[in-house]
């Protein structure tokens, strides 16, 4: 019987790390601590930085 290993990418390992982890927080484990690529991944930050619109529209407001 012959046996094929296909070792995981890195994204995939990632992807399983973070769901290994989650599902540790879930279930009420303090203190899994999460790498900023896992964070990431896992929706902990969200994106609240200004458009560039919205930077450039605002550069006179503190003109009066």
């Amino acid at each position: 019987m012959e046996y094929e290993y296909t070792k995981p990418s890195d994204e995939e390992l990632l992807n399983q790390t973070t769901d290994e982890k989650l599902h540790l927080v879930s279930m009420g484990v303090i203190g899994v601590e999460f790498d900023p690529e896992e964070a990431e991944l896992a929706g902990a930050f969200e994106e609240n930085a200004l458009s560039e619109e919205d930077a450039l529209a605002a550069r006179f407001d503190d003109q009066a």
